[in-house]
């Protein structure tokens, strides 16, 4: 499944670039993921009080699909089946400019064994699943404790509204 090309605009941007600043690029994938009972998986963020889709970093010469089902797997022991890319977009906070590319996804198995990173784990990321009017419920809810916080917040409100359009829901 190819990303889109960096001809297409992103679909939102967050932060607000400088021109002063060198920004390092990273590409990252998001994954809203149907359990057969019709809910999401998403994590929440205990240590900055945020709720997030579960994905991360693209690691050098990996592609999207093999990010996706490797993040997954990581954060919540599920294994997935993409079904279709949904949108991107573009981050800008301190340093960085993160394009997140986000992909629709069925939960095929549950391995009920994550493999949180040390930093995850000092986050208190714990997921769950929840049908996707209650993620929006939560992440819109969520009053993070941080600025990293509220832009994920944003990142991730922004994709839950755009599977919605997508669903009808």
């Amino acid at each position: 499944m190819p990303p889109h090309t960096q001809l297409t605009p992103p679909t939102k941007v967050i932060g607000s670039p400088s021109s002063s600043t060198s920004y390092t690029p990273r590409s990252a994938v998001r994954i809203i993921a149907f359990n057969p009972q019709g809910h999401i998986a998403i994590l929440h963020a205990a240590r900055d009080n945020y709720y997030k889709l579960p994905g991360g970093g693209v690691e050098p010469g990996e592609d999207h699909e093999t990010a996706a089902r490797r993040e997954f797997l990581e954060e919540t022991g599920g294994v997935i089946r993409l079904r279709r890319d949904l949108k991107y977009n573009d981050e800008f906070r301190l340093q960085q400019c993160q394009t997140s590319y986000c992909y629709v996804a069925d939960l095929v198995s549950d391995t009920g064994r994550t493999a949180l990173e040390e930093e995850e784990v000092e986050d208190g990321l714990k997921h769950m699943w929840v049908s996707l009017d209650e993620a929006r419920r939560l992440v819109e809810g969520a009053v993070p404790g941080s600025e990293f916080g509220r832009s994920v917040r944003e990142r991730e409100m922004h994709f839950l509204r755009e599977i919605g359009r997508v669903l009808g829901s």
